[in-house]
């Protein structure tokens, strides 16, 4: 670990960032379970030291170790053999299309650059490789399974890690320039996106006192037990982040701190190829999916409480229909809108519409405890904007609903 930058630059160019990834990942493994860092460098006090770890700990470290040996050894990175992964990936979820649609509209957009975007913290977070989103779905294929039979087969990769910021000033440039290159897409163009009290939504998940956190379960001031973006970037980082553990580290140990990767519903969750995601059904007319477990279809017309309730009932018991899914985030909902409006020409959770089949979505896996409030997100057809919106946890609305994904 010593000559760190000497060691980097004898490497070739493309594999340098990868020695600073892996280089990191162990100096926050060791930060996180106690261990010194100056003896990274000595074999024989790092294994008494590696002696006190639990049985996964010592597994994860060994392999960061190993593959960072190889990568001074051969000057290049060990090749794992993901092959059946990557067979079942393609052939359940067609993943490398969508995988490789999504890294273009990130890079188009200007949140993927290098590979990587920045996070809050300052750090560089790499996109979440083909072969490790593989892996994981692979690992969690038996689980997996029901929700695949749900329809839950759309890949999301979400940055999380970036500013709320700078992915609403990205929002906001993608539909002025959707606008120019289509001309008849009705938007504002002097306020393409619109924020109930938008001075609260300004820096919410950055500083010392972030006023959102992620992955509440409960909408209540005290007890809430969410977390700060910043802490669930430490927890990512560290291979401990909860509400899904695998959402952070598969058994094989690759990690993907500061990205979150989602499936969803696709349009027609009866086709794996439709194209955009699924619209929250008004009352009475969702159908449910899935032949293992039947999965009713989340209606609009509940409260956000009534939502948070469903997911944590689910949190323990895989029979259950919703059991593995979570409620969505501001960030999450940009990629998603991003995505359904590049696809299918029409923006998401288009609530005004005159069919009466689009509906505002609360934002259930986030909350902002001073102010009691959930968020939630729409388009607005009669304004011409994209809209962000707060709301009681006790209020109903026909014509608002939710979305949940799985994370994987």
């Amino acid at each position: 670990m010593d000559s760190v930058s000497s060691v980097r630059d004898s490497l070739p160019e493309q594999h340098r960032k990868h020695f600073e990834t892996l280089r990191q990942e162990i100096i926050d493994f060791a930060t996180a379970h106690g261990i010194p860092r100056d003896i990274l460098a000595k074999p024989d006090t790092l294994t008494e030291a590696a002696k006190k770890l639990s049985t996964p700990d010592l597994t994860q470290l060994a392999t960061l170790l190993e593959r960072f040996e190889y990568l001074l050894v051969h000057h290049e990175p060990k090749k794992e053999d993901y092959t059946e992964a990557l067979e079942h990936a393609e052939r359940l979820y067609h993943l490398k299309e969508q995988y490789d649609s999504q890294v273009e509209l990130l890079a188009e957009v200007g949140i993927l650059e290098n590979g990587a975007i920045t996070g809050i913290d300052g750090k560089e977070y790499l996109i979440p490789t083909l072969e490790q989103i593989a892996s994981r779905l692979f690992e969690r294929r038996e689980e997996l399974s029901t929700k695949h039979d749900q329809g839950f087969t759309k890949l999301l990769l979400v940055p999380f890690g970036m500013s709320l910021d700078t992915l609403v000033e990205t929002l906001k440039q993608f539909l002025l320039d959707h606008k120019k290159s289509n001309p008849s897409f009705d938007l504002d163009t002097n306020k393409p996106l619109w924020t109930k009290w938008e001075e609260d939504y300004q820096g919410v998940d950055t500083g010392d006192s972030p006023k959102l956190v992620y992955y509440p379960q409960s909408f209540t001031e005290e007890g809430h037990q969410g977390r700060t973006k910043a802490q669930i970037l430490k927890e990512q980082a560290e291979g401990r982040w909860t509400p899904t553990s695998v959402g952070v580290a598969g058994e094989s140990g690759t990690g993907t701190p500061g990205w979150t990767i989602h499936l969803l519903q696709p349009s027609d969750p009866t086709d794996p190829h439709s194209l955009g995601f699924a619209s929250i059904p008004q009352q009475g007319q969702g159908k449910p999916q899935g032949e293992k477990i039947s999965r009713p279809p989340l209606e609009a017309g509940q409260s956000s409480d009534e939502y948070l309730s469903i997911l944590q009932k689910a949190q323990d018991d895989p029979d259950l229909p919703y059991s593995h899914e979570s409620g969505m985030t501001p960030e999450d909902w940009i990629i998603a809108f991003m995505t359904h409006l590049t696809e299918t020409k029409k923006p998401l959770d288009d609530v005004w519409n005159h069919t009466n089949t689009e509906k505002t979505s609360y934002l259930a896996g986030t909350f902002f405890p001073s102010s009691v409030l959930v968020p939630c997100a729409f388009w607005n057809c009669l304004g011409r904007y994209a809209g962000f919106g707060r709301s009681v946890p006790h209020n109903r609305g026909w014509n608002v609903g939710a979305r949940f994904s799985v994370m994987v």
